[in-house]
């Protein structure tokens, strides 16, 4: 696990949190929700590589990995 992402993503929700609890205390609160998609590009774009440079790359279940998620 991956302490720095980790800490984006607690920074990235907190930050949403205390917008929606407290407007005017942190204004721009909704910027954690573009960190949070930030973040995800990046992660499923570093598995996508990771599994190309490997050769076991399939659109397939690539595909079946994202609906498991949700």
């Amino acid at each position: 696990m991956r302490l720095d992402i980790q800490g984006l993503r607690a920074f990235a929700v907190l930050s949403v949190i205390i917008y929606h609890v407290a407007p005017l205390r942190l204004p721009g609160g909704f910027i954690g929700v573009d960190i949070f998609f930030v973040m995800s590009g990046y992660l499923i774009i570093s598995s996508i590589v990771e599994n190309i440079e490997e050769k076991k790359f399939s659109f397939q279940s690539f595909y079946n990995r994202r609906l498991s998620r949700l």
